[in-house]
This record gives C-alpha cells, structure tokens and sequence, in this order.
C-alpha cells in the first residue's frame, strides 16, 4: 500500500458506490501505482492504470468519470496544482484489512510475542519509548483531541499523530471523528503486556 493520495469525502463515497473509476491529479512524480492499494476511510482503493494526460485533451465524460460537476471545474484543479497532470483508473478494493485486526482480540502468546516485538522495534527507533505511553493515554483519554494528548506527553502533534498511525496499522487503535481509542486488539495488548 501506497500513498498519499487523498480524496474527498464525496468522491470515496462516489468510489464505493461505483459511480467514479477515475481520478485525476498533478505531481511531479506519481504517489501510487499499478496494482497497489490506498487505504482511505471507507475501504482499499485499487489502482488499476496511471496515465499522463495533458490538460486540454479532457473531456466532459472525464469530468463526469471523476465526479466534478464540469469539465472546467477539472481543468481548475488542474491549475491550483504543479506538476504532470495524470489520469488514474480506479475502483474499490475491497475493507480496510485493519478493521479485522482491530476487533481480533483473541491473541495467542505468540500473537502476543509477535505485537511486542513490534512495539520494541518502534521504540527502538527512537531516543525515549513511547508506544505503551501513547497506549496508556489513548485509553485513558478516549475521544480527545491529539493537539491535547500530544501536549500531555510533551510531544508535537505531527509527531504525535504518525505515533498513532503506526499503532493504527498494528490494530491497536481506532481514529474516531475526534480523537482516538485503543481498539479491541489494543485493550488486549495493553491488558496483557
């Protein structure tokens, strides 16, 4: 899985619901590519062909492939952005293969031994641990924003919320509309370390 490519909340409902198998974007050098997978909100958005396009070549249907109202409000975009300008095939890939992660809380020792490696290695990487800091906080604190639970720990909110997303892509926490908490796998992690 690759990324960021980011969408708008419509355009992934558009995506899921089938009605756009298109995007387009301008880069300087393409952040997804063929055959890969983008976790978004709703689900994997697979990548099925990256083109580059040139602007003026864009027609309606390709407004309309992509869920802009016009072709001009497309080649807008276009203009707001630096870079080649790129058409992407999409469709939906499928759920998000950390949501069952997150709900498996049934862990063997072995799970268990694997996930604490994990963690070792993550804080390893740094001068100070911090995973079982952050997971203590997240489950004390659930639901609240990160600008406050960076604060409590002292730490940046950027650098604060990437600490999250590597628990997140462990399935030990959940990102709620505000805040976080420590999903199911997370309890049980946090339980029995």
């Amino acid at each position: 899985m690759i990324g960021p490519m980011l969408f708008r909340r419509a355009d992934l409902d558009a995506i899921f619901a089938g009605k756009v198998t298109t995007a387009f974007r301008r880069w300087k050098r393409p952040t997804v590519k063929v055959g890969g997978t983008l976790r978004t909100a709703l689900g994997l958005v697979a990548i099925d062909a990256i083109e580059v396009i040139a602007p003026e070549a864009l027609t309606d249907a390709d407004a309309a492939a992509a869920n802009y109202p016009s072709l001009a409000a497309l080649r807008a975009m276009f203009d707001s952005q630096e870079g080649t300008c790129y058409r992407i095939t999409l469709h939906p890939g499928g759920p998000d293969p950390r949501n069952a992660l997150q709900q498996n809380d049934a862990l063997s020792a072995g799970d268990l031994e694997a996930i604490t490696a994990k963690l070792a290695r993550l804080d390893a990487q740094v001068e100070r641990p911090w995973t079982a800091a952050v997971l203590a906080l997240i489950e004390a604190y659930p639901g609240v924003v990160s600008t406050d639970l960076a604060a409590r720990l002292g730490q940046d909110r950027a650098a604060f919320k990437e600490r999250v997303r590597k628990l997140k892509a462990l399935g030990l926490t959940l990102s709620l509309d505000v805040g976080y908490r420590l999903s199911p796998r997370g309890v049980a992690v946090l339980k029995r370390r």
